[in-house]
């Protein structure tokens, strides 16, 4: 195996020669702080680096146990990783991706995961298999139960919510906080799809999520390929493809 300098790669904060320190530090009391350093460096707000890839092979271990540090961690971060359309990259890593997807694919299938822990395996499992869409990075937003769009005919901005501040389109800047009673007027309902009419990616992201187990995200998924309708102008869209057509 070719040895790594890393002193010659770079991260977010400049030179990645604190990686391996970082990653020999995992396995004891202190990997939640460890992990945020590594996702701070190597994954800072979504961005990859050249070191964020070189650090693959060090996550494959981790992922399938040969090295202390959490395989859900791994996963997830090789996940956002493999994102970044480097094809040159992906070639050069497709032996660890391949390993990385069997993992993910067992994580997902616990019956014991958290909903929002199956969503990044979701996510994962997509990077892995080199989906073209924005689905590996955008279905982050189900977690959040909220996603912020445009009204395609108004360009009005509008913010889609799903959970457990209700089931709506609102129009305009809508925020609203946890103690927040929220402001019912210039609201639409959202329409879910019905399970059956879902095709494509919607219709795999939502089986997987049911024969999982995973009720609550299926439900979540329905409205994110459901219907919509803009309160300003009326105009009626599918979550979905607004999604795939405005994501950045």
């Amino acid at each position: 195996m070719t040895t790594i300098d890393w002193s010659e790669l770079t991260h977010a904060y400049g030179s990645a020669e604190d990686v391996p320190g970082l990653f020999a530090r995992l396995g004891g009391t202190e990997d939640e702080a460890v992990w945020q350093e590594l996702w701070g460096s190597l994954c800072h707000q979504g961005s990859v680096y050249d070191a964020s890839w070189a650090a693959l092979p060090v996550l494959t271990g981790i992922a399938l146990g040969r090295a202390p540090g959490g395989p859900v961690q791994a996963v997830t971060m090789a996940g956002l990783i493999t994102t970044d359309p480097d094809e040159e990259c992906r070639a050069r890593y497709a032996r660890e991706i391949g390993q990385l997807l069997d993992v993910a694919r067992v994580l997902r299938a616990d019956p014991g995961q958290d909903a929002h822990t199956f969503v990044y395996l979701q996510m994962a499992v997509l990077a892995f298999e080199g989906d073209d869409g924005v689905w590996a990075e955008a279905l982050e937003r189900i977690n959040a139960e909220e996603y912020d769009l445009e009204c395609p005919e108004c360009e009005e901005g509008l913010f889609v919510a799903f959970g457990s501040y209700g089931v709506f389109t609102s129009a305009g800047d809508y925020v609203t906080g946890a103690n927040e009673e929220a402001d019912t007027e210039g609201r639409t309902e959202l329409i879910p799809a019905a399970p059956d009419r879902l095709d494509g990616i919607g219709a795999r992201l939502h089986g997987e999520a049911v024969e999982f187990g995973q009720t609550e995200v299926a439900q979540a998924l329905r409205y994110v390929f459901g219907k919509a309708s803009c309160p300003s102008c009326e105009a009626v869209f599918t979550v979905s493809e607004e999604v795939e057509k405005q994501w950045i």
